[in-house]
Formats: structure tokens, sequence, C-alpha cells
């Protein structure tokens, strides 16, 4: 009962470290993970998906905060989605035989390879954006 009272009057301030704890935990999963080989990437492409089931699963009373988690469940599944998909064609191209078929393997690999990371790095930079305005928008005082 306690921790209904408590939810209920958490601050603007708390809901924003809240918010930016869960995005941070993604985004250290990232940089940490950078450039891995297809089963590392794989399995962060597994961990960003939770890190967005977990973005979801926040509630927040300030509806701005709760724009921002919407905003930031997209990134972090898109992030997912396109790391699995860039890990699976890496894999792909590692399995292809010395043949034209397996020339063609490796060429649309190294297409969904490059697709892949164009939409992780777009996703990065609006990400990036959003970082700045939800710090923005926690560091403005309380009204």
């Amino acid at each position: 009962m306690a921790l209904l009272i408590t939810g209920c009057n958490e601050t603007k301030q708390a809901q924003c470290q809240r918010l930016i704890k869960i995005v941070n935990e993604g985004t250290s999963l990232i940089e940490k993970n950078k450039g891995s080989q297809v089963t590392l990437s794989l399995g962060l492409a597994k961990d960003l998906e939770d890190v967005n089931k977990k973005i979801e699963r926040q509630n927040f009373k300030d509806p701005k905060l709760e724009d921002f988690k919407n905003q930031y469940a997209k990134h972090f599944q898109t992030f997912s989605k396109n790391i699995d998909s860039a890990a699976k064609a890496l894999g792909s191209s590692k399995t292809a035989e010395v043949s034209s078929a397996g020339r063609e393997q490796v060429r649309k690999a190294k297409k969904d390879i490059e697709t892949s990371l164009k939409q992780v790095s777009d996703a990065a930079k609006k990400s990036d954006t959003l970082a700045n305005e939800l710090n923005q928008y926690c560091t403005q005082t309380v009204e």
C-alpha cells in the first residue's frame, strides 16, 4: 500500500531518473557491443528487446515523459530488429559456398547488413536528439 501512495506522488525528477536509468542501460549495451561478431550481436539484439520491454512497462503520470518513453521504446525496437538482421546476414555470408550462388548470397548479405546498419545509425542520431530533449525537459524547474 505504501508503494502505491509513493508511486502516485512520484516527482517529475524521480520519473525522469527512472526513465533515464533504463535508457542508459540500453545505450551502454550498444556501446559495449559495437562491432561484435554474430553470436554477440544476436545476444545484443535480444538484450535490447528486453530493454524495450522494460521501457514499455513503465508508466509515467507526466504526459511528456510518457511521450519520451514511447519514442525510446520505438528506438530500442529499431536497434534490436536491425542489429538482429545485420547479425543474421553476417552469419549467412560466413556460410556461403565458393560458387556463383555463394557470391550472390554474400552480395545479398552485404546489402542487408548495409541497410540494417544505416537504419541503426539513423535511429542512433534520432536517439541522441531525443536524449538532449529529455535532459533539457528533466532539468527544467518543477512547475
